[in-house]
C-alpha cells in the first residue's frame, strides 16, 4: 500500500500513513486515529490536506538514449521488416520475420 503525507493548518503538523488508494482521509481525527497518534489539543475535525508530491521521471529523449539505457527500438519499414535504430554494432539494421539471425542481440543487453 502507498505511503501519503498529510498536513493539518491548524496544528502545522505533518503526518505520514499508509492506506490503500480509494480511502480518503479528511479530518485530523481519522488521521490520528490511522496513525495510532494522540490528537493533543487539536479538534478532531479539524481539516487535514493530503500533499501531492511530483515524481521525477527520467524519460529518454532519442533513440540514443534507448540505446545507451539497453533498450532496443524497432520501426516497422515493410510488411516483416523492422529496422533496429537503437542497434549496436555487432547487430543488423534491418530485422525480417521468419530470420532469426536477424533478431536483436538482447542476451547481450541484459546485465544483473
Amino acid at each position: 500500500m502507498p505511503i501519503y503525507e498529510y498536513y493539518c493548518p491548524s496544528n502545522d503538523h505533518h503526518v505520514e500513513v499508509v492506506h490503500g488508494m480509494k480511502e480518503s482521509i479528511a479530518t485530523w481525527g481519522e488521521l490520528c486515529s490511522l496513525a495510532a497518534l494522540d490528537p493533543g489539543d487539536t479538534p478532531p475535525d479539524a481539516p487535514v490536506e493530503r500533499l501531492l508530491f511530483p515524481v521525477g521521471v527520467n524519460t529518454p529523449r532519442g533513440d540514443s538514449d534507448l540505446k545507451n539505457l539497453g533498450f532496443t527500438k524497432l520501426v516497422k519499414r515493410d510488411s516483416g521488416v523492422y529496422e533496429n535504430v537503437t542497434r549496436s554494432d555487432k547487430e543488423p539494421r534491418y530485422m525480417n520475420a521468419g530470420d532469426n539471425s536477424t533478431l536483436p542481440n538482447l542476451k547481450g543487453k541484459i546485465t544483473d
